[in-house]
């Protein structure tokens, strides 16, 4: 069972599942979740609307799956929104995380659980913790960030006292085909092929460019939700990472050079953050070692890919 089966990363997970075939794949979807991401697959899996806000709805579902290996992808996930929206974020994020704790205590303890959590939660960085480990002090910047914070340590405090077989990952900024548009490289991504399809004029509007992230492609982080449930310990945290610096501006500047249009950069005050973090850099290797998990998609391509995503859309 995948909640947020039909957001980004989920819809991922969904393909990979499907493609190592020997697992019957469920999903929550809230009821006007657009299904895009899934309509390739709607046949092959079964959905349920469920607000994970909503724990009587929670435990319908869990009750009717009985699932296995839950993923919990569902999240008030845009970091941006969470200043604007700070209540619905936490709720949504940590009431949603605890009814589905207290449904799996009570009807199949015995579920695995991955958590999605957030390089996020490690917020203020200072350079010379570069890599990150997962003992680095989680020091959050937005209330997105203190939302995964919560969910991870929920995690953990469940696993103590009710040894629910909870496993907590920390994945660091993921891309690819179907990132919604609102996040920094399907953004840019959208404006270039706009740009190129003659549909506004040839300005990249930007926020801030100097903050360094490590980028993964999602295909490479559903491997490892998977593999964190077959091969991780219950209890223990893991990051998923690349291990490589990116700034930002380094990233606007590959998917640009990937298009043949010449563009002008500029700054949008509405594009900045009240607090953001500069640099966050992670070390896989906890990961590595416990399931042998390592990235293997190229960079370049993931960017290619996404800048291709949306060439397929946009008339």
């Amino acid at each position: 069972m995948i909640t947020g089966i039909s957001g980004f990363a989920g819809s991922h997970l969904a393909d990979y599942l499907l493609e190592l075939g020997n697992f019957e794949v469920s999903g929550t979807i809230k009821w006007r979740s657009r299904l895009d991401n899934i309509k390739h697959i709607l046949k092959k899996i079964k959905l349920y609307e469920c607000d994970i806000r909503d724990a009587q709805a929670v435990r319908y579902v869990i009750n009717e799956v009985k699932p296995d290996y839950i993923f919990h992808l569902a999240a008030q996930s845009y970091v941006p929104f969470s200043w604007r929206a700070p209540s619905e974020t936490l709720i949504t994020n940590i009431i949603g995380e605890v009814n589905i704790f207290e449904a799996v205590r009570e009807l199949k303890p015995d579920t695995l659980i991955q958590i999605a959590g957030s390089s996020e939660e490690y917020g203020l960085v200072y350079p010379e913790e570069i890599p990150i480990k997962e003992t680095n002090p989680l020091r959050p910047l937005s209330p997105y960030a203190v939302s995964k914070v919560a969910q991870d340590l929920l995690g953990f405090q469940y696993y103590k006292s009710y040894g629910l077989k909870i496993i907590r990952t920390r994945a660091f900024n993921h891309t690819g085909p179907r990132r919604g548009e609102v996040f920094v490289s399907s953004n840019f991504a959208r404006q270039i092929v706009e740009v190129e399809k003659k549909k506004r004029e040839p300005v990249i509007y930007v926020g801030n460019l100097e903050a360094v992230r490590d980028f993964l492609d999602v295909r490479d982080v559903v491997k490892g939700y998977y593999l964190a449930l077959k091969k991780g310990i219950p209890g223990e945290v893991y990051n998923i990472a690349s291990g490589r610096g990116v700034r930002i501006r380094e990233l606007l500047e590959m998917l640009i050079s990937f298009s043949k249009v010449d563009l002008e950069i500029k700054q949008d005050a509405s594009r900045m953050r009240p607090s953001d973090v500069q640099l966050l850099v992670g070390d896989y290797e906890k990961f590595k070692s416990q399931t042998g998990w390592v990235p293997e998609i190229s960079f370049e391509k993931t960017l290619k890919d996404l800048l291709d995503y949306w060439r397929e859309r946009i008339e």
